[in-house]
């Protein structure tokens, strides 16, 4: 016997690319960061520790595909120690991750997952909880979160996709 959720995940699997291409084009449209009311992906977010309950918050956040550009040197040097084109260290996910957290310091990041990407974007779900609701507080599995020294995970690199481009995992 199957769960509800894996009928979700599969679902989720087989959305045709016309139902994509329609998705993706308004997603682009819409700001970078943007909260949802709910989970697009309900079944990653429960296994990721997302409860339907007041405190939980879902954001969506776009991040640019592709390399970085290091600003071009104005003088002093032989244009063969120019190299301008950089490799990010982090994961696409890392960097959702601590642009967000940096947008909403008051919640703090509990996990994020992979939505889709294009050519020029990529798009991850994050799951965020307020730590000052008294619902996150009395949740003995979320009560780590309320120490202050467990605040700003996603900044320090200690969040589960932080901790894999940082090569822990």
């Amino acid at each position: 016997m199957r769960s509800y959720y894996s009928y979700l995940r599969e679902a989720y699997k087989q959305k045709a690319p016309a139902e994509w291409q329609k998705l993706l084009a308004a997603w682009r449209k819409s700001n970078a960061i943007v909260r949802v009311q709910k989970p697009f992906r309900l079944d990653r977010a429960r296994t990721l520790g997302y409860k339907a309950k007041t405190g939980f918050v879902m954001i969506r956040v776009r991040v640019m595909r592709g390399g970085r550009k290091k600003p071009k040197r104005r003088a002093g040097r032989r244009s063969a120690r120019q190299g301008r084109k950089l490799t990010l260290r982090m994961n696409y996910q890392a960097v959702a991750e601590a642009r967000v957290q940096r947008k909403f310091p008051n919640l703090e990041i509990l996990n994020s997952y992979f939505l889709n990407k294009d050519g020029q974007y990529a798009w991850f779900e994050i799951i965020m909880i307020d730590p000052s609701r008294p619902e996150i507080q009395a949740d003995n599995s979320l009560r780590h979160f309320i120490s202050e020294k467990n605040r700003k995970r996603a900044l320090r690199g200690l969040t589960s996709s932080g901790r894999k481009s940082r090569g822990l995992r």
